[in-house]
């Protein structure tokens, strides 16, 4: 019997998961850290584009200051992008 062609979907698997699935669960974990590394006095831009410093860390969201006019606003953890210039995905 051949079995050649269970070889080549289990070798279709394996590259699809190492191209595929392993980079993108690495990159969700390392957005993850950067989410939960979250302080005081860090500089974050929102997914929605807005910039600020970080005033206050809870368990699922974030205070921060916008400008001069000192507007705080609350956000969850996960509409963080950037924080201090380092963004939450890698480069590709």
């Amino acid at each position: 019997m051949d079995y050649s062609w269970i070889l080549m979907l289990v070798l279709m698997f394996g590259i699809l998961y190492f191209f595929m699935i392993r980079p993108e669960n690495k990159r969700k974990k390392e957005a993850e850290n950067l989410r939960n590394s979250l302080a005081v006095g860090d500089e974050i831009t929102t997914i929605g584009g807005m910039t600020g410093t970080v005033c206050a860390v809870k368990e699922n969201t974030i205070v921060f200051e916008t400008g001069a006019d000192r507007v705080r606003i609350e956000i969850t953890k996960w509409a963080v992008s950037t924080k201090n210039g380092q963004s939450t995905q890698a480069s590709r």
